[in-house]
């Protein structure tokens, strides 16, 4: 019983760790390396992450700077970062790529928050699916005669408590990056 117990807050904990990459993904008017974690550039023909073919910095708020260590990868990072969709506009001076990251609209604010939302409901709905299959894995140890029906209850009661702690995080977690993005 132990195990399992052990095994459904792990994967909580996984759940809410998947859940907070997810939101350094939204771009909230600062400039932030973790928007450019989806970037994949075409390196002589495998996609490869760019922080693994270029340096990355943030000199200021506003901007990132990304100095490939092989300058002939200019052109395929600059199509990399436009494919990705970011709504950001790569300049090129031959040895850089700065990557000015303007402040967002109101609206587009307000679209980020929506995507936090869903993500938030997507990390949630993991961490109750995960409830959900450590209770039929105690009801089964039980069914077989494995554990006491008073263990049955111990157990369940604690990955209740355990779904209900990450729940909370994932709310305290999402009201943060809410608080962030909609800062003016």
């Amino acid at each position: 019983m132990k195990e399992t117990i052990k095994d459904v807050k792990q994967r909580m904990d996984k759940a809410v760790g998947v859940f907070r990459e997810e939101l350094k993904t939204l771009r909230t008017g600062r400039a932030s390396l973790g928007i450019l974690d989806p970037v994949r550039v075409d390196y002589y023909g495998t996609p490869t992450p760019l922080n693994q073919v270029a340096g990355l910095s943030v000199p200021d708020p506003t901007m990132i700077v990304i100095a490939p260590w092989d300058p002939s990868l200019i052109g395929a990072i600059e199509h990399a970062i436009q494919k990705a969709n970011l709504g950001l506009n790569p300049m090129n001076d031959g040895k850089v790529i700065k990557l000015p990251v303007p402040p967002p609209t109101q609206e587009r604010r307000r679209d980020l928050v929506k995507l936090g939302h869903e993500y938030a409901e997507k990390a949630r709905t993991a961490v109750r699916n995960v409830r959900r299959e450590g209770n039929e894995a105690l009801k089964a140890l039980e069914k077989d005669k494995k554990i006491s029906e008073d263990d049955l209850r111990r157990g369940l009661d604690e990955i209740q408590k355990a779904t209900d702690a990450h729940v909370e995080e994932i709310n305290k977690i999402m009201a943060a990056k809410e608080k962030e993005i909609l800062e003016v």
